[in-house]
């Protein structure tokens, strides 16, 4: 009755998510303002007409000028759904309009679901023909075999566009690299394997079909369906596909052609193999039990059957999950952006070889921690990517891209693929694009590092980073037991204490020079030798502080866990000098239409005048490192004096003060938000503005009104934070929040690794 009930649940709470807010998973939105007559003129009569004269005088300029060279049709019949069979073509749409969503959320390529009433394969592939010029490419979804071959066949020879078959070939892709890689565990090569499989469906040929493709040789392949095995002479449910692989033998079962095999795919139904079976295969057999939701064994009773077994399943519950969504967003992306006319071999195994590539690479924070319960680590349990890992855009995009031009079927081809990677990743890792100016200065320099919260997973994912991708060298303060384990449960390839440099509060060789560095700073302010001992033994913010100070590392950064102003009352203790002091905090917000920097969000709570205008002055000279020219806006409750409060007396005030002397940046104040954003309503307001266009900095009177905006950007507005940023101490420290990721993480140490001479 317990299992009913949560049954009922969760079909009632399936249904929800699908009825609420809005009917459906999709909705489309427009690219361009809409917003007046002159508008109008442009996007439909009479402007439009010239975007349709360049099309049918140039029918390849309809990627430019429309979305075609990012639209992907996703089309079915309904006849062969998910583990559902053939419900028709409404039915499906649920499932379709997911589809579509995997596209845009993984890829960013837009997609439009088409469900087809239409069972006669030709009649349907003249349907998706007639398609052709509304979409860059095509990708049929849950249509039975062997109708699927058909309808394949006539689109791929009668478009000029890519025509993939999902179900067939994204499942060859992701299966064809988790094979490659479990042979790469258990020592085996494709050319000496024998392979049993089950299933003589779309899925399951296109699956063999790929193996050969990399390698397996035919004669050592035994196609199983439901009727036994497929052997010559054999004409019950047969069709060319199947008989292709057709075995001249006297076997006739799967029990009797398991004997001796290294690798059983599946792609049949539930029950189908046998822990009996599986004790007859080869020392450390690969099990592909990938029928879904029930495999075809489960993975508990094949470790027992044989404990040193290789297993994945088409499940997220169990570890190697073979799911189509590592492939079709990439390898879309790679041939829409390219102008591909097809998706070839080459591509298909480039697409494999960039996703194997990836498992065998050390995993990345952000997988790590969308997965944490999970141990990443390539080997037996992780053969392939999480679906989640950001790096699947850059890599085998880049991959099929490539794959793409060397073949001869790009019509556009990408002249620095480089920099084509460069742009994927950034669309990914938001941060990536704005952050690279700051990389390319801390490539000029090798600065040490240090990390106050050594032991927490996110600086040891940011740690491994700094290590592959920076000159940097990082410094984790921590128990080295602790480092070491958590590192090992992450699946980090790094080694304490060789690939960086670990302290111990508990046991450190410069104890005594640390503490009575530390006393000797503090002994008129109130710390004792003891108390002195006890912070250089319990405090890590304290510690990374002293060792800026003796000059053991450069910069610190502090503030994964605990209270903002805690940590940066050590820093200025130790760190804070007539010359150094902590200006404010900068925050750089990476949204849709670009970046927005706030401050000062946690140093001054109710700032003077002239620390805001300090405030202004540092975050100036910090936007500069971004390679962006400030454009800062003093915001307050008053705008140009029409109020006589707090925060408009003070922006006043400093404005004043900024202007005392020839500034090199263009500041502004004081005003709304609204005003700083809107140059046409800050124009009407206030005609003799300094500003030009939108403001990219807003710099606050109070640090609620700061920290406000920051946060409110950060939760709704979709935006990407880098910092905050610690103004004022001269790159030697830098306090963080508790909300940081490791991404977040990794751009904190760049900039901490920027000598201050970079943009003083």
């Amino acid at each position: 009755m317990a299992q009913d009930t949560r049954d009922e649940a969760l079909r009632l709470a399936a249904l929800h998510y699908h009825e609420f807010p809005k009917p459906g998973k999709l909705e489309i939105r427009a690219t361009k303002p809409m917003a007046n007559g002159r508008d109008l003129a442009r996007a439909y009569s009479p402007g439009v007409a010239e975007a349709c004269l360049e099309i049918k005088n140039d029918p390849a300029t309809a990627s430019r000028y429309t979305a075609r060279g990012n639209l992907v049709a996703v089309v079915t019949n309904g006849t062969a759904v998910l583990g559902l069979g053939n419900i028709g073509a409404a039915a499906s749409k649920p499932v379709m309009e997911g589809k579509a969503v995997l596209f845009k959320k993984f890829a960013n390529i837009d997609c439009f679901d088409i469900e087809v009433n239409e069972s006669d394969p030709e009649k349907l592939a003249d349907i998706v023909c007639s398609l052709e010029p509304t979409f860059g490419a095509i990708n049929l979804e849950d249509i039975k075999a062997p109708d699927c071959f058909i309808v394949e066949q006539i689109c791929r020879e009668r478009m000029g566009i890519p025509v993939f078959h999902d179900d067939q070939h994204g499942t060859a892709i992701v299966v064809g690299a988790a094979a490659t890689n479990a042979l790469q565990v258990n020592g085996k090569k494709f050319e000496d394997i024998k392979v049993v499989s089950t299933g003589g469906g779309a899925a399951g040929i296109a699956c063999l079909n790929m193996l050969l493709k990399l390698g397996l040789k035919r004669e050592n392949v035994w196609l199983c369906d439901i009727h036994g095995l497929v052997y010559e002479g054999r004409e019950e449910d047969m069709n060319p596909q199947k008989a292709a692989y057709a075995q001249k033998t006297d076997l006739r079962t799967l029990d009797d052609v398991i004997k001796g095999a290294d690798m059983f795919l599946g792609l049949s139904g539930p029950g189908v193999l046998t822990p009996e079976m599986v004790k007859k295969m080869a020392r450390q057999p690969i099990v592909f039990a990938l029928a879904n939701p029930t495999p075809e064994i489960m993975p508990d009773a094949v470790k027992k059957a044989a404990p040193d077994a290789i297993i994945a399943t088409g499940r997220s519950d169990y570890p190697n999950q073979v799911n189509n969504v590592l492939c079709f967003p990439f390898i879309f992306r790679g041939a829409l952006d390219v102008g591909a006319t097809e998706i070839n071999d080459e591509m298909q195994i480039a697409c494999i070889e960039g996703i194997a590539a990836l498992a065998r690479a050390t995993t990345s924070a952000e997988v790590s921690a969308a997965y944490q319960d999970e141990r990443m680590t390539f080997g037996a349990d992780y053969l392939i990517p999480k679906p989640f890992d950001p790096r699947l855009m850059g890599v085998v995009a880049t991959a099929v891209a490539r794959a793409a031009m060397d073949s001869g079927c790009a019509t556009r081809p990408v002249a620095d693929l480089l920099a084509y990677k460069e742009h994927l990743d950034g669309s990914v890792f938001k941060s990536a694009l704005i952050m690279r100016p700051v990389f390319m200065a801390a490539a000029q320099a090798e600065r040490r590092i240090v990390f106050a919260e050594g032991e927490d997973d996110r600086v040891l994912h940011a740690a491994r980073a700094m290590i592959e991708e920076t000159t940097d060298k990082p410094i984790l303060i921590g128990r080295p037991e602790v480092i070491a384990m958590r590192a090992e449960r992450a699946g980090l390839k790094i080694r304490p204490g060789v690939d960086f440099e670990i302290v111990n509060p508990e046991s450190d060789s410069r104890y005594k020079q640390y503490w009575q560095s530390y006393h000797k700073l503090m002994e008129r302010r109130g710390v004792t030798p003891d108390l002195a001992k006890a912070i250089m033994r319990t405090n890590t913010t304290a510690i990374g502080a002293i060792m800026v100070h003796e000059d053991h590392a450069d910069s610190v950064i502090c503030g994964t866990f605990g209270q903002y102003l805690w940590h940066l009352n050590y820093l200025n203790q130790i760190l804070g000098t007539e010359q150094l002091k902590p200006m404010g905090a900068l925050s750089l917000m990476i949204l849709e239409d670009g970046p927005l920097f706030v401050a000062d969000t946690h140093v001054h709570t109710e700032p003077t005048p002239a620390q805001i205008a300090e405030t202004v002055i540092a975050t100036a000279r910090h936007i500069r490192r971004f390679g962006l020219e400030p454009n800062i806006a003093l915001c307050s409750h008053s705008e140009f004096g029409n109020l006589d409060c707090m925060t408009g007396k003070h922006m006043r005030e400093a404005i004043a003060i900024l202007d005392r002397i020839p500034r090199d940046f263009a500041y502004e104040g004081e005003m709304h938000i609204d005003s700083a954003l809107n140059p046409e309503l800050r124009a009407r307001n206030f005609p003799s503005t300094r500003l030009e266009g939108p403001a990219n900095a807003l710099v606050f009177a109070i640090a609620d009104a700061a920290s406000g905006v920051r946060n409110i950007l950060k939760m709704k507005g979709g935006g990407l934070e880098v910092g905050p940023i610690l103004m004022g101490m001269g790159n030697r420290a830098h306090v963080v929040t508790p909300s940081i990721t490791a991404r977040g993480l990794l751009n904190m140490s760049a900039i901490a690794g920027t000598p201050v001479a970079h943009y003083s």
